[in-house]
């Protein structure tokens, strides 16, 4: 129940402050729309740095969570 929820109040949270990921840069969006328009691949670069810096933290994340979790199943199969 206490996952349910938790799953719940971060669903929440994320449908409410979801606006704030919509904002950029007014200065970043020129040059990539001018960079775009010129044929240049800036922007191309810009967007992958911005996936880069934006899945970096979920990996890391993703990744201590599935040795915790891998931790917690061996503890309870000890436990049995």
């Amino acid at each position: 129940m206490k996952r349910f929820i938790a799953t719940i109040c971060l669903l929440t949270l994320v449908l409410l402050f979801n606006e704030y990921s919509f904002a950029q840069c007014a200065m970043c969006k020129a040059t990539a729309e001018t960079s775009l328009d010129a044929g240049s691949s800036a922007a191309e670069g810009l967007n992958k740095g911005i996936m880069y810096l934006f899945m970096t933290p979920y990996i890391i994340l993703g990744t201590v969570g599935y040795f915790w979790w891998r931790s917690r199943k061996k503890a309870q199969a000890e436990v049995e």
